[in-house]
């Protein structure tokens, strides 16, 4: 190697890149414009997040910061797993933690868990093999242990609240005959529908098989997938008791489980962004008895407004890290328009048999 070959070359002057900056400026002025046209008045929340952050102390904030990212990451890896295992050398850690922490952000100012749909169709964006309904197979997988944790969460809230057997099994003591009748009818009409969607549900179910691999090793699948969503549900409930500290309300397993199952149903009961005022309702009727209606309010509108924020702050720098600001801006958007259409053939597919029951039903 010659002499001029080995010696360093000199690294041109950094110079402030004004065209840069004022492009951010844009981009910033036109999400503001935005916002406003759709409905968000997005500076009076900036500045209800401020005031929120601000009345609780900054160790609490970054504690309950630290959980969330946690939870996030502990979930994303989960993910990962999933998807590395039915997807072996196409799945990057860092692009699976990006996409999931962008669905986190986007639920949380969108309506209907549409951040959700948008992630499954990042996956299929980034998997060269993917198909939708293997990645349905992973969210299938993935949610096993979500899905026992909150069974897990009412069947304690059911035992431990007096006499609600009795309250809850009075009907089918009452009318035998009648329960006997409904479950019987059920089962026939499944079995009905199961008949006639068999081919397509096989064909589906074969796709779907790839996605979820992982669980046929029950091994791989509990250290890397339901060990990390254990843990994430444990860092979720440590952001639940940093912000019941902050606001004096006492801290209880009994607690937590009520909040956590009042969430839950908000979660699938909201049609609002984030499930706002629905999640405040929800958290209200649950610390009923601990603290005051005014007080609880206050613990759900802060939790809600400083994790929203740090996902949405979370999801822009694993997504521009992961994908760069335009690949991951053109991810999420392209990605963001499909759900959006797949959420509309959806809902006109369910108009569409509503209505010929109806004109069945008005023809007999």
């Amino acid at each position: 190697m010659s002499a001029a070959s080995a010696a360093p070359t000199k690294s041109p002057e950094k110079r402030f890149r004004w065209k840069r900056l004022l492009a951010w400026v844009l981009v910033i002025v036109l999400i503001g414009a935005m916002a406003n046209l759709l409905g968000w008045d997005i500076r009076g929340w900036l500045k209800q997040v401020w005031d929120t952050i601000t009345s609780i102390t900054f160790a609490e904030l970054m504690a309950a910061i630290v959980l969330k990212t946690l939870q996030t990451t502990l979930t994303g890896y989960g993910w990962y797993s999933i998807l590395k295992h039915a997807y072996p050398g196409e799945v990057r850690r860092l692009d699976i933690l990006a996409c999931y922490a962008a669905s986190v952000a986007l639920n949380g100012i969108l309506p209907a868990n549409l951040g959700t749909l948008v992630m499954l169709l990042m996956f299929t964006s980034i998997i060269a093999s993917a198909t939708f309904a293997g990645i349905l197979g992973g969210y299938a997988v993935q949610k096993i242990f979500f899905t026992a944790i909150g069974a897990f969460t009412w069947l304690y809230l059911f035992l431990s609240v007096g006499g609600s057997f009795e309250l809850k099994f009075s009907f089918v003591k009452d009318h035998p005959v009648a329960c006997v009748i409904i479950v019987g009818g059920g089962g026939l009409l499944i079995y009905m529908l199961a008949s006639r969607w068999w081919p397509k549900v096989t064909e589906w179910w074969n796709e779907a098989k790839t996605g979820g691999g992982i669980v046929a090793k029950p091994g791989a699948y509990f250290l890397r997938v339901f060990l990390p969503s254990l843990l994430a549900w444990v860092a979720s409930l440590g952001v639940m008791c940093v912000f019941l500290h902050a606001y004096d309300i006492p801290i209880s397993f009994h607690t937590l489980m009520r909040i956590n199952a009042g969430n839950s149903i908000a979660n699938v009961t909201s049609v609002t962004p984030g499930g706002a005022g629905v999640n405040q309702a929800f958290n209200v009727a649950s610390l009923k008895g601990v603290t005051s209606s005014a007080n609880a309010t206050a613990y759900s509108v802060a939790q809600q407004l400083v994790t929203t924020a740090w996902n949405i702050v979370f999801a822009i720098i694993m997504v521009a890290w992961a994908f760069g600001w335009t690949g991951g801006r053109a991810l999420v958007e392209t990605s963001y328009g499909q759900a959006k259409e797949k959420a509309a053939e959806q809902k006109a597919a369910h108009d569409e048999r509503k209505a010929a029951k109806k004109a069945a039903k008005a023809e007999n």
